[in-house]
């Protein structure tokens, strides 16, 4: 299993912050690594709600089709998954004044001989959080 975690400081209120998060289909704008995140249910984002992600890593192209498992006040968390793998992204926030200290962490269950690449698969997903960090605030900021 790989875990990465980063904490982000972002200029804008907590609530407008998870608000923001919860609608995954906003993760194009924030994650380098997908191409596109579409909604695969209708109504309010809430607990329950899917989408399927889209994204490539290393060169190739991989599907997962997330489920927001917990939406409730600061926090966030998202399973998605695939045969190869399954991912859970565990978001934070808390209100520091005007804005945000926002705790992302990214946690990768890999299943099967995929297993056997997650030692040298964690320096590329160590580097993708970090370029998550740098483009979360920004993505928030414009939205």
């Amino acid at each position: 299993m790989i875990t990465v975690e980063r904490t982000i400081i972002v200029e804008r209120p907590a609530g407008e912050v998870l608000t923001y998060l919860a609608d995954f289909g906003n993760t194009p704008a924030w994650d380098p690594g997908t191409e596109s995140c579409t909604r695969l249910d209708s109504g309010p984002v809430a607990a329950g709600s899917r989408w399927l992600n889209v994204s490539r890593f290393r060169g190739r192209r991989s599907e997962l089709n997330y489920r927001l498992e917990t939406y409730e006040p600061g926090r966030l968390v998202f399973v998605g998954s695939n045969r190869t793998v399954t991912a859970t992204d565990d978001i934070t926030v808390r209100p520091e004044g005007v804005r945000t200290v926002l705790v992302y962490r990214a946690q990768l269950r890999f299943h099967g001989l995929a297993r056997l690449a997650a030692p040298v698969l964690r320096a590329e997903f160590e580097r993708l959080a970090d370029a998550v960090a740098e483009q979360l605030p920004r993505a928030v900021r414009e939205h």
